[in-house]
């Protein structure tokens, strides 16, 4: 099945990943190229094992002062008194 891209855009991205991949044809080169993405985003770990980690990595930081001013500190770091 042939691609037909409309796009010049898509046509000139098309036209570079051929080159950078040393691709036969752009169709070859959109196939690589759209390949990669795909793997990448399937050795990605899921979306709640980061959110995950991120969670630990907060949790970690400690407790917050409950008499911390905050205004007070923004105040002062910017020399708003």
């Amino acid at each position: 099945m042939p691609l037909y891209v409309r796009d010049e855009r898509v046509n000139q991205l098309a036209e570079q990943a051929q080159k950078i991949l040393k691709a036969p044809t752009k169709t070859d080169a959109i196939r690589q190229a759209l390949e990669r993405v795909v793997e990448a985003e399937e050795q990605r770990p899921p979306l709640a094992e980061r959110l995950e980690k991120i969670k630990q990595r907060y949790q970690g930081m400690g407790k917050v002062d409950p008499n911390f001013n905050e205004k007070a500190f923004l105040d002062e770091m910017w020399d708003d008194n």
